[in-house]
């Protein structure tokens, strides 16, 4: 049960050593000591879980925030109890998020006792244990994922992040045997330290248990981290959703889907009163095809990427959709929407058509034979979770122009974004609503921001005059002159000035190949 005050703890373990003051010694990577520089909540959190007071709660519930040393912290505790109070030849137990977070705590652990005058004589750490040579007592790093508890006798166990444990059966059966084999081990204690998650998942349910219980302390300390810049924090605002925020920054327990975007956002994307822009010469086009099922609208984009005084932006130039008819068995007519990407990516001569291949494989075959450049977009957790987001960010940035179309509005107005995985969201419509335009939208997005942007190039003269700034798509279908021709004209416009050059292939300043 959470408490404003805490005890003062009995400190002294069984090797009469006191956990809190060797916690403290402890030496960080910048060499100050842990105990020089835990802020307040640190220290009221340390001195609870290593109280070995009989009167202790035994069981702690460290509600933190992204940043507020969650990894360190336990290592030092951990390291603490287990050099001064853990008994002789006991097992302790830290199950952590996964393989890479098991190798962060061992790193920490092991980062103290090297840096820590006395603790290399007295510990022996292994790859993912932890031993004390005096009394035999053993700590061992497992991954959540992968592991028992059942017939083990912990005295101590540290779990970490249980708020992004998944509700599955495997996961219900690790917690169960952990909490049911503290009772075997007398004096044993139980430390759970997470950010928050879904109101629904386990990590919620043991939660509102530790605010209740006399058995648990429980101690919530919202971000952001007192030790992020104002960059920082502004870095981490504008990658997470809101409700990614509320539950891994402010340890609020907030359901994982939130909407697209805002209305004010999307309005700030519409170009007022513009459906579709011509195709112009030098510009790169994307298109992208999303085929809706059985009642769903089918959705052929194209679009751009150009630099402006605000950013880059993602301009999607022309939009066409399809809805199901009742004759065709409530799906769209194939052979008209192959058509039209056909003409489509003709007319804005497209670099490349972006499809999922579960939806579109023969279609897509079919407009490749017809010279066609198709590019499957891989609709896989990753895909969906780069183009759910590329979308968020590009919308609150600034940085997409839509067309003035009342279905592109209302679709991109009613998308939700939903959360799949720990920091995995997809797209997701509501019932009776449509995604397909924004999808398509999406992999035009993805695909154009995974490419380099390239601008244009200018040569200076003697004369200060400047050749035109040119892109090799400018100048046509063919060039005019060979490329050293064109060098030697633009040369005899006058001597070279100060930092800028010609190179002409064949002459002394040629870099060799």
């Amino acid at each position: 049960m959470t408490s404003s005050a805490t005890p003062a703890p009995s400190t002294r373990g069984e090797a009469g050593l006191d956990p809190l003051a060797l916690a403290s010694a402890f030496v960080l990577e910048n060499g100050q000591t842990w105990g020089t520089v835990a802020l307040d909540w640190q220290e009221r959190d340390a001195r609870a879980v290593l109280d070995t007071d009989a009167t202790a709660p035994r069981r702690h519930y460290l509600l933190r925030g992204r940043g507020m040393s969650k990894t360190t912290d336990v290592a030092a505790l951990v390291l603490a109890l287990l050099v001064t109070t853990a008994p002789a030849r006991s097992r302790s137990y830290i199950y952590a998020a996964d393989g890479d977070q098991a190798a962060l705590f061992t790193d920490a652990i092991a980062g103290f006792i090297a840096r820590t005058t006395g603790l290399a004589g007295a510990v022996d750490i292994g790859a993912r244990s932890v031993t004390v040579r005096g009394t035999g007592a053993t700590l061992t790093v497992e991954t959540s994922d992968g592991a028992s508890a059942f017939g083990l006798r912990p005295w101590l166990v540290v779990v970490d992040e249980l708020a992004l444990w998944p509700t599955t059966a495997n996961y219900r059966r690790l917690w169960s045997a952990i909490v049911s084999a503290l009772p075997k081990v007398p004096d044993s204690r139980l430390v759970v330290i997470t950010t928050a998650g879904s109101p629904t998942g386990l990590g919620a349910e043991v939660w509102a248990e530790a605010e209740q219980s006399s058995h648990w302390r429980a101690a919530r300390t919202p971000g952001p981290s007192p030790w992020w810049s104002a960059d920082d924090t502004e870095a981490v605002t504008g990658s997470l959703t809101a409700a990614e925020y509320r539950r891994l920054i402010l340890c609020e327990w907030a359901e994982g889907e939130d909407a697209l975007t805002t209305p004010d956002d999307i309005a700030a994307a519409i170009r007022s009163g513009s459906t579709s822009l011509p195709p112009r010469r030098g510009i790169e086009y994307v298109a992208a095809l999303d085929i809706g099922t059985r009642r769903d609208l089918t959705a052929l984009v194209v679009g751009h990427s150009e630099r402006r005084e605000t950013g880059r932006v993602v301009v999607i130039d022309r939009v066409l959709y399809w809805r199901p008819r009742d004759g065709h068995g409530g799906r769209v007519d194939l052979s008209e929407v192959e058509a039209a990407t056909l003409a489509l990516c003709r007319e804005y001569r497209v670099a490349r058509l972006r499809f999922d291949r579960m939806q579109a494989e023969q279609l897509s075959a079919n407009l490749q034979r017809a010279g066609i450049r198709t590019e499957e977009y891989v609709f896989s957790s990753a895909g969906a979770n780069r183009l759910a987001r590329a979308l968020a960010s590009a919308l609150r940035d600034r940085a997409l122009e839509l067309p003035d179309d009342d279905e592109t509005r209302a679709e991109f107005l009613a998308t939700r974004l939903v959360e799949t995985g720990p920091s995995t969201v997809k797209l997701q419509n509501p019932p009776g609503q449509h995604d397909d335009i924004v999808a398509a939208v999406g992999m035009v997005a993805v695909d154009l921001a995974a490419k380099p942007e390239t601008g244009r190039a200018s040569i200076s003269s003697a004369t200060h005059a400047r050749i035109p700034r040119r892109l090799p798509t400018d100048l046509g279908r063919r060039v005019s002159l060979p490329l050293p021709a064109q060098l030697r004209r633009a040369a005899q416009q006058g001597p070279r000035i100060p930092s800028g050059a010609i190179i002409m292939p064949g002459t002394a300043n040629s870099p060799p190949n």
